[in-house]
């Protein structure tokens, strides 16, 4: 109750209710001891229950409380004369015992009570929790007088009532764990009403739960959401508890991958609507980032949210941004189906060498009577492997022996070494290339070079540019066009060989570490990455840097141009904008944290109606990995034999298929959900609990799919859950363990752990413990401990303290762009649904306008005012001069080109149809916006990728970031405004009206031309363009802020003149200015 009343922000009021209850019990204990020395025990006994009873039978009454439920009358009676007991003992030993002592006695209650506990309803006896219980024993025996202890029957009063009092305890539990489903899924209920994370075991009906709040929230009127991990999920439950909400006059939809725009906006229509988070993210990205018309949105507001399985979505899922991308505009197509056959002859040659490198190697490993040098030559084999063929299999399987693997160990520490640096560049140029397994980088040997190109011995050596143009400048028999030819040449030459080894490097990554099913899938003749985390397929995502490419060329598909990022948001920050959000799941107490403080979400434990009976084995703890494995296959065989179901539970797509080849040799039928299976991933999950089945899957996949036992399975123990590995987050062992012993069936859980675990490294730091069992601890022995798990669980806080830091770090990130994001789309929304853009337009060549003039203004020169009025004749048809502006003012000049401005525009409008100039100027701000805000994301991940090397600096990369995404922004901003003034009088919506307006405009853009003594505009503009802004760089922008769904202040035009206050100080200023302050610096509107 504390810990709930703290997440939930109400700490300060449970505190005080329960110091007020600890203050009140005292006082009834002194009451009865006073009243002991003229009443009897069964005399106060009878008052006190009197008195309660009188005070409770009205509400008993009129909440209906007084009926029995059937079946348990006998329960209740004994539970009421077990309290009766408990009260008369000890008003009983208040009248010969001091009232200190009696009471010291009677806390040996939660001693009986967990002896109890443990005998009537087998929970089990935790050492912690029995130890704390001894030690608080052991400090009221110091308490008690001896004489009190020795004195017999008198110091069994209160002990005879804390035996009642436990056993009361017993059967109040026992009472209350018997209890309907439905009153727990009402609990559930209540708690996603009032936006809390619901922590619910598998099989309690979450997506019937979740029908409550979605029924009340939708009767509002706005579009409610319930959120699931994949198409699937979001499809069967929307159909399943469709009828529900049809029946109570509720309309529901569901959003699918691949859906055209108009299913969508009619889904997002109706009351209810079923979806992924990547579906709900990427309409919103389509709708602010993407789309022009308000008929291309799809979403309402973002009002009331479920997050089913709300842990794996917003702590799992959320590692990676929802980013939509697209072809470059300026894309070079990179030459790599012409290097694809020499690649794949490279990499031929290289696998039969390492082939028969680690074919003799290990001949020579096996021999028992190999001397030093034979093996240390078997072991300099190897090591070549390692280097030319990281993946390959029979060094797999060797690096599974031990002492193979430290001897492996020890050659590489020793290459690395200065000494040896001849030794390891002659075992590195016997190979083709070789591999960085870390940078993930190939380079080619002198001869894999050979291999590709035997005549040019240079053709992978980058030309030095510099030095090339030097020695073409001091040409003297050529001229300048011939030196210019010359250097162009040479920089072909240097893009293509660039080119040629960026492709080889690509091509040979994609060959040698990255296997088809395993790192990613093809489908549909396209290249989907696979999480390696969950096992799932993720369409639309590419890898960077050609490699997407590279894998595209080696599988034969069509290659797809480089991308750049046109919208992304984090899906922290996407749920973050709904008003109302809350979640379920099984696992989210140890996460508890995280939600608090990114969320604001509070996390109840909703109990089960039925009490688990699942059993928890000790983890098994092996020297190697091999061993290991081989366990779990023992493990596996004995279960298989007698027909038990096993569902093994692994860490990565890597292990699942390394257990599958093991068992394909013990010759065991297995089911393996990878991503080659990924759309019947509910259907083998489902399957898992019927007799004699063996599945095996990565310990996240198939969330949201509850495992039914079969016929006969019960009798057999139930599910056997497997983990092949302890993963870093105590959570995802929960939901493995959680797959079994659903709704009271039986079940059981075992972990099998290797001191090569990552997790066993990260705790024991891989040596210390290996050295201490070293003679000890010899392999095919496993340890098994109850303080092993718990020293396991210690090292899994660790590690998730420190992920929990990562991810809090990389959204303070991605907080800076957010906040900028708010702003494009704001002014973006705001130009799709308004009947007038044109406001938006006049407010950005205002402020354009404005920056110019304070910069003429410092400048304060007739260069000065030549520049500005090129600019502006340049841009506007206003044919200004300078004599027009010099003897003005800064506010009259601004004025006045304002309203030449507005006088053009209105010849213009006459000329054109309105509604098609009110497109044109959408379409205007619109191209503006999004072709500096792609740029702008561009040099932002840049930024992002680079600004860390400032803490060698001494400085926070956080503040750098900020600092520098200002800096950037501003510019973005002036560039759109600068482009919105270029546009507006250079586009037309036909060629006749362009033509038109020319004509009607052509007498004042003469009179701005040379014969008025005056440059060009156009060359003017064309030599100054890059200069103005320059001039204004530092200077601080007002930018608009446009809220996408409400405002907090009225709408107030950006122009119009307002008066704030802060404190005795009031100021009018224009209310551009004065939002800023108003939002950032405590100021207040008081009138406009």
């Amino acid at each position: 109750m504390e810990r709930s009343l703290t997440r939930d922000g109400r700490h300060a009021i449970g505190a005080a209710q329960m110091c007020a209850g600890m203050l009140i019990i005292p006082f009834l204990d002194v009451f009865a001891k006073l009243l002991g020395a003229s009443h009897g025990p069964f005399e106060i006994t009878f008052w006190r229950f009197f008195m309660q009873t009188a005070l409770m039978l009205p509400f008993v009454v009129w909440l209906g409380l007084w009926r029995i439920p059937p079946g348990t009358l006998a329960m209740q009676a004994s539970r009421g004369l077990l309290l009766a007991a408990a009260t008369v003992f000890f008003f009983a030993a208040l009248q010969h015992l001091p009232m200190a002592e009696a009471i010291a006695i009677f806390f040996a209650q939660p001693l009986i009570l967990t002896v109890l506990s443990a005998v009537m309803l087998g929970e089990r006896l935790r050492f912690r929790r029995i130890g704390a219980i001894l030690a608080g024993l052991a400090g009221t025996l110091v308490i008690l007088q001896p004489s009190v202890v020795a004195f017999g029957l008198p110091a069994l009063l209160p002990l005879g009532s804390a035996v009642a009092m436990a056993l009361y305890m017993v059967l109040t539990h026992k009472l209350s764990s018997d209890v309907h489903p439905d009153q727990m899924q009402l609990l559930g209920g209540i708690a996603l009403h009032e936006k809390r994370i619901a922590e619910m075991a598998t099989g309690e009906g979450k997506t019937l739960v979740s029908t409550c709040p979605l029924y009340l929230n939708a009767l509002s009127g706005r579009n409610c959401q319930l959120v699931t991990v994949n198409d699937y999920l979001a499809r069967r439950d929307s159909e399943w508890m469709g009828h529900l909400f049809q029946f109570l006059g509720l309309t529901v939809g569901c959003i699918q991958n691949s859906m055209d725009p108009a299913t969508r906006r009619e889904m997002y229509g109706r009351n209810i609507t079923y979806g992924t988070a990547s579906e709900f993210g990427f309409d919103y990205l389509r709708d602010n980032g993407m789309a022009s018309r308000k008929e291309d949105q799809v979403q309402r507001d973002h009002f009331f949210c479920i997050i089913d399985e709300v842990d794996s979505i917003l702590v799992d899922e959320a590692r990676t941004p929802l980013i939509i991308s697209g072809p470059m505009q300026d894309d070079n197509p990179l030459p790599f189906t012409e290097h694809r056959p020499v690649v794949q002859k490279l990499v031929s040659k290289q696998q039969s060498y390492c082939n028969k490198l680690a074919t003799d190697a290990k001949i020579r490993l096996e021999d028992e009577g190999i001397d030093a040098d034979k093996q240390e030559e078997a072991i300099s084999d190897l090591y070549q492997v390692k280097l030319g063929m990281p993946k390959n299999k029979q060094l797999l399987r060797l690096m599974e022996v031990p002492a193979v693997r430290r001897l492996l160990d020890k050659f590489d520490l020793e290459m690395n070494s200065d000494f040896n640096k001849e030794q390891r560049y002659a075992l590195k140029e016997s190979l083709f290339y070789v591999f960085d397994e870390k940078q993930q980088q190939a380079d080619l040997t002198e001869k894999g070079r050979s291999l590709i190109n035997p005549t040019d011995p240079d053709a992978f050596m980058l030309p030095d540019l510099p030095s090339q143009f030097i020695e073409i400048d001091k040409q003297a028999e050529l001229d300048l066009k011939g030196k210019q030819a010359a250097k162009q040449a040479a920089e072909q030459t240097f893009q293509q060989t660039s080119e040629r080894i960026h492709c080889i490097s690509q091509l040979l990554r994609a060959y040698s570490l990255y296997e088809r099913d395993k790192e990613y899938v093809v489908q549909n003749g396209k290249v989907n990455i696979v999480d390696q985390n969950t096992g799932r397929v993720m369409p639309g995502r590419r890898w960077s840097d050609g490699l997407h490419q590279a894998v595209e060329s080696k599988e034969n598909c069509t290659i797809e141009k480089e991308t750049k990022t046109y919208a992304t948001v984090t899906i922290q920050n996407y749920f973050r904008m709904y008003e109302k959000i809350a979640g379920m799941t099984g696992t989210a107490e140890t996460e508890a944290a995280e939600f608090n403080e990114i969320y604001g979400l509070s996390v109840m434990i909703i109990p089960t109606n039925r009490p688990c009976v699942r059993t928890d084995r000790n983890d098994v703890v092996y020297k190697t990995r091999r061993e290991k494995y081989a366990a779990v296959v023992r493990e596996i065989q004995e279960a298989n034999q007698s027909g038990q179901p096993v569902l093994v539970g692994t860490a990565s797509v890597e292990a699942s298929e390394v257990l599958s080849r093991m068992l394909k040799r013990a010759n065991i039928v297995h089911s393996v959900l990878n991503a080659k299976f990924h759309a019947q991933e509910a259907d083998i999950v489902a399957r898992a609990g019927q007799k004699g089945a063996v599945t095996i899957a990565t310990n996240m996949a198939g969330r949201g799919t509850d495992i039914k036992l079969g016929e006969g399975v019960h009798a057999l123990g139930g599910l056997y859950v497997i983990g092949t590995e302890r993963h870093e987050s105590r959570r995802i062992d929960r939901q493995l363990r959680g797959r079994c012993a659903r709704q009271g069936d039986p079940g059981t859980s075992k972990f099998f752990v290797s001191l090569e675990d990552d997790l066993m490294r990260l705790f024991a730091s891989a040596g210390p413990i290996s050295r201490i069992l070293e003679k000890s601890f010899s392999e095919g022995e496993e340890l098994e401990h109850a303080a092993l798990n718990w020293s396991i669980e210690n090292a899994q806080k660790k590690v998730e303290q420190q992920n929990f830091s990562i991810r809090k770090r990389l959204l303070q990130f991605d907080d800076v762009l957010n906040m900028q994001r708010e702003v494009i789309y704001g002014i973006r929304n705001e130009a799709i649904q308004s009947e007038t853009p044109r406001d938006i337009i006049n407010e950005m060549i205002e402020e354009e306008v404005e920056l110019r003039l304070e910069t003429l203004e410092a400048e304060n020169n007739e260069e000065g005012m030549e520049t500005f009025l090129g600019w502006l004749n340049a841009y506007f048809p206003l044919a200004l001069k300078p004599e027009d502006l010099e003897s003005l003012k800064t506010e009259a000049r601004q004025s006045l080109i304002l309203e030449r401005i507005g006088e053009a525009y209105a010849q213009r409008e006459a000329i054109e149809e309105k509604e098609a100039l009110v497109g044109l100027e959408r379409y205007v701000i619109i191209r503006s916006l999004d072709r500096r805000w792609q740029d702008h994301l561009t040099e932002m991940e840049e930024l992002r990728r680079s600004v860390n090397l400032r803490g060698y600096g001494q400085k926070d990369p956080l503040n750098e970031y900020k600092s520098e995404a200002y800096v950037f922004f501003e510019e973005l901003m002036q560039n759109a405004r600068s482009e919105i003034c270029n546009s507006i009088f250079r586009s037309a919506t036909s060629a006749e009206a362009f033509e038109k307006m020319l004509s009607r405009m052509a007498t004042p853009v003469q009179q701005a031309g040379p014969a008025q003594g005056q440059p060009s505009a156009l060359a003017v503009a064309a030599g100054q363009q890059a200069a103005a802004p320059d001039a204004g760089a530092g200077k601080e922008i007002s930018l608009p802020k446009v809220e996408p769904v409400r405002r907090e202040l009225p709408k107030i035009g950006r122009n119009e003149t307002v008066t704030i206050r802060k404190g005795a100080e009031e100021k009018a200023m224009k209310f551009k200015k004065a939002e800023a302050l108003i939002e950032n610096e405590g100021w207040e509107l008081v009138s406009k």
